[in-house]
């Protein structure tokens, strides 16, 4: 028999057993879920360093749309959707007398291990707040990013991300090409974001550079070949050289056959293909990245607007040129004081070379015969030479290089006063209509920067066939000044697109001779 007090004292037992096995189960899911919150805040916490880390690594490669193009042709210089990685130092820009912008703290110069300067040990430092330079010329608006900078190709992004607080977020948008407000291309935007905006948080990184990067623009006025050089090949001359080859070019506007027909240069400015800027999927990091190409001059170069307190000129533009397309001149010929030498050893003098440039088309010499026959008798030996568009730039470079004076008609040819020898003469001869500041500032400075000699032959109105076709009584012959303050496109019209030059050969002949004596001085 069992009592009261013991039966009553089954079921208490039977329950605490159930209480005492509920209780395990309990503490045993307590201990999973606490296990997988830990493991939750270790992965939350592994991602967010993954981001932030400005040298962070996917360990899954990113899927990539777009597969890799190269220009035409085998070994021409290519444009990818991918990039080499590099070790490279970034260095910040001197401040000019120009006008510029600059958010953040004055010396911040922010480094991380495997960008800019490595460190014996490896250990990472972190970026600081960094900041952006913008410059204001009298062609261009560029921006220097400095910092933690993160590059958005397809949404044309340039993004400064601030390592500690900063009150404020800016945005500047920069058109990448070297002359302001150019159609069809777009602009770059350069955002400086702050410390607190939720709003619009940072992009990853998926690739992570070591060496700096320019983002430029092609398009606008190339294929123009005074542009190629003025709005492009020195300007980028300009911000590149400094890095010897250690820098990265994202491009915009992309143009396969600039980068084919310019490789050697290309190739010579940076050793990494150049980025598709326009199709470029990745969030590139860098830690130094420069918006927009300056254009000091028209085709020229001012040292003191130089970045880097590196010290360029327009004489070490052509250098450079000769050096890249090995080019075996640099220095013209060589003469006698005297006017006339006796032959050596049976043998005639060399006589000193003239290229007569003889355009196709307007502003055209309708009297090549004659002109020939006067430099000739002044004692030269005279070539006429016509480029094109397709000629391969290193055989015309080669051959412009055999010369010791370039003679033409204002117009692009006369660009190939770049591969002339230093101490060579340009002729340049100036069409009528009062054209003579835009001939010096577009081949007169440049020319005297390359160490050449320039020397300037203005046409009378006689020797313009103007006056033919327009009359005596034309304003643009009677008023020249009327005429350009009509505006560009009038003084285009008349004294670019319809003029053509017939040289007074007796008038022209004491240009011919101080060329001559130019040479025997050298």
């Amino acid at each position: 028999m069992v009592s009261v007090d013991a039966k009553q004292a089954a079921p208490a037992a039977g329950g605490r057993g159930l209480l005492s096995s509920w209780a395990q189960r309990h503490l045993n899911l307590c201990f999973v879920a606490g296990f997988l919150l830990v493991l939750l805040t270790y992965l939350v916490v592994s991602q967010q360093f993954a981001v932030t880390s400005p040298v962070a690594v996917p360990t899954t490669p990113p899927h990539r749309k777009h597969q890799a193009v190269k220009s035409p042709g085998a070994g021409e210089a290519g444009f990818t959707q991918g990039g080499r990685e590099g070790e490279g130092k970034a260095e910040a820009r001197p401040a000019h007398e120009q006008q510029q912008q600059t958010a953040g703290p004055p010396k911040a110069e922010g480094r991380a291990r495997g960008v800019g300067k490595r460190d014996d040990d490896g250990a990472a430092k972190p970026f600081d707040n960094g900041k952006v330079v913008c410059i204001a010329s009298p062609y261009s608006y560029t921006c220097d990013v400095f910092g933690d900078v993160r590059t958005n190709g397809t949404a044309h992004t340039v993004t400064l991300v601030p390592a500690t607080s900063r009150p404020e977020r800016r945005e500047w948008s920069i058109q990448a090409y070297a002359r302001f407000n150019m159609t069809g291309i777009p602009n770059v935007t350069v955002t400086q974001l702050d410390s607190t905006s939720a709003l619009s948080p940072a992009p990853a990184c998926t690739v992570t550079h070591r060496v700096p990067a320019i983002v430029l623009a092609l398009g606008g006025h190339l294929g123009n070949y005074f542009h190629d050089f003025s709005d492009a090949l020195v300007p980028l001359f300009v911000a590149s050289r400094r890095y010897g080859g250690e820098v990265q070019l994202l491009a915009g506007n992309i143009q396969p056959w600039w980068l084919g027909k310019y490789e050697a240069v290309v190739r010579r400015l940076t050793k990494y293909d150049v980025l598709d800027l326009d199709h470029d999927d990745q969030i590139r990091c860098f830690r130094h990245v420069t918006v927009g190409l300056n254009m000091h001059k028209e085709f020229n170069i001012v040292p003191e607007l130089v970045p880097g307190g590196v010290p360029l000129s327009m004489l070490n533009f052509t250098a450079f040129l000769r050096e890249t397309y090995s080019l075996p001149r640099a220095a013209p010929i060589r003469l006698t004081n005297k006017k006339s030498s006796p032959p050596v050893d049976g043998k005639k003098m060399k006589k000193p070379r003239l290229m007569l440039l003889d355009r196709g088309h307007y502003r055209k010499l309708v009297n090549v015969p004659e002109i020939v026959k006067a430099a000739e008798k002044a004692g030269f030996e005279v070539t006429i030479a016509d480029p094109r568009f397709n000629v391969r730039v290193k055989e015309l470079a080669l051959s412009v290089n055999s010369f010791d004076v370039l003679l033409g008609v204002h117009g692009a040819g006369l660009t190939n006063s770049a591969f002339l020898p230093p101490g060579a003469v340009v002729i340049q001869v100036v069409p009528y209509g009062k054209l003579e500041p835009m001939a010096q500032r577009e081949f007169g400075d440049p020319a005297a920067n390359m160490g050449l000699r320039y020397l300037e032959y203005s046409i009378s109105v006689e020797e313009s066939t103007l006056l033919e076709t327009l009359g005596p009584d034309h304003p643009a012959i009677k008023d020249p000044d009327s005429v350009h303050r009509s505006g560009w496109d009038k003084v285009a019209e008349y004294y670019l697109g319809k003029q053509n030059v017939r040289v007074d050969v007796q008038r022209f002949a004491p240009t011919l001779a101080l060329a001559l004596d130019h040479l025997r001085q050298q």
